[in-house]
């Protein structure tokens, strides 16, 4: 008699922003059954919660803004919470970008403390392309990923106020956080566009897929 393995139920966050076909796609392709939802009330049932993004932090935290409640409870009950490239700068607290832009002071979700910096050593922006990620610490997201190369698109990077919430670096003139991750391992992001990074990205979405099951 064989064993049906339970497929990682996922909630692919709609909140105007973001790669929704390409990240609903990678999803599907490592392994998930993915639910793209405008509700909160999904987070409930879900194995796991995606948080995408493309564009900047203040228009980000405030089409997410009913969503900003049920992701923190979803965080502190434990739930796999996993945020890309804008998704993942809204887990911290502040960015530089509001602040650049004359938008003032706009928090974040505060599930990493800390703040989104702009490069600011002479680089070219936005840092675009593929580069290399060196991992610093494991966490089941990273597994299998260190000295590959993912695809970025950013301007700002991430500076948690914790330098053990840094799981991988990448260096663009300047070392910055490829990954970050909170003291409990369950809210986790990537700066790198996993759906659009070939082989790692999907290794990565993958792992991702693996940790909700577990």
């Amino acid at each position: 008699m064989s064993i049906t393995q339970r497929t990682a139920e996922v909630v692919l966050v709609d909140y105007g922003l973001g790669n929704l076909r390409s990240v609903t796609r990678g999803l599907e392709r490592a392994g998930a059954d993915v639910t793209l939802s405008d509700d909160p009330a999904d987070f409930d049932a879900a194995d796991g919660i995606v948080l995408p993004g493309v564009g900047a932090f203040s228009e980000g935290m405030e089409n997410a803004g009913p969503f900003r409640d049920a992701l923190v409870d979803a965080a502190e009950a434990g739930r796999p919470l996993f945020g890309i490239c804008l998704g993942m700068q809204m887990l911290l607290t502040s960015s530089e970008e509001s602040e650049t832009v004359g938008q003032g002071d706009v928090t974040g979700l505060d599930l990493v403390p800390g703040t989104n910096l702009r490069f600011d050593q002479g680089q070219k922006v936005p840092h675009m392309g593929w580069n290399e990620l060196a991992v610093s610490r494991e966490h089941p997201i990273a597994e299998g990923i260190d000295g590959e190369y993912a695809y970025f698109v950013h301007s700002y990077y991430a500076d948690p106020d914790d330098e053990n919430a840094i799981v991988a670096t990448t260096d663009y003139g300047v070392e910055f956080p490829a990954i970050i991750a909170n003291e409990a391992g369950n809210v986790f992001g990537t700066q790198f566009h996993p759906e659009k990074s070939g082989e790692t990205g999907l290794r990565i979405l993958r792992n991702f897929v693996q940790y909700c099951l577990e």
